[in-house]
């Protein structure tokens, strides 16, 4: 069989119509992404909730359903990396937002590190937060 001209000019026709019209799985640059505290202080003790928001600094609006991955809660800002707490991931109560559980057992600041993967995006958004504990 013979393809003509005309059959193959309309197949690379559709074919380039196909990959033009497919949408991009990347909306932004994974630095347009940002977590931030929703509140800075804490009392110092047991069981304190913090909660931060992964926001999308391009569009002001707050990303859902991130994967965190690593979390780590200490005391770096005061020069005391060696003290380290225990950081328990808990339930957000709003898209957008992501709450931790730690102990916070002096007064001071606290540094929250965290590590995420946003859905559709490559890389991983890393941020270091600090928290002050009063007494």
């Amino acid at each position: 069989m013979k393809t003509t001209t005309a059959a193959r000019a309309f197949a690379a026709t559709l074919i380039g119509l196909s990959v033009m019209g497919a949408p991009k799985l990347a909306f932004a640059d994974i630095q347009d992404y940002e977590f931030q505290l929703v509140e800075p202080t804490v009392h110092a003790g047991a069981d304190r909730i913090v909660t931060v928001k992964l926001m999308n600094k391009k569009t002001g609006k707050p990303v859902p359903d991130a994967v965190i991955f690593a979390s780590r809660l200490d005391m770096a800002p005061d020069g005391m990396q060696e003290m380290v707490t225990k950081v328990t991931s808990m339930p957000g109560t709003e898209p957008g937002t992501y709450r931790f559980k730690a102990t916070f057992s002096m007064a001071g600041r606290w540094q929250l590190s965290l590590g995420a993967k946003v859905q559709g995006e490559t890389g991983t958004v890393e941020n270091k937060l600090v928290i002050t504990a009063q007494k």
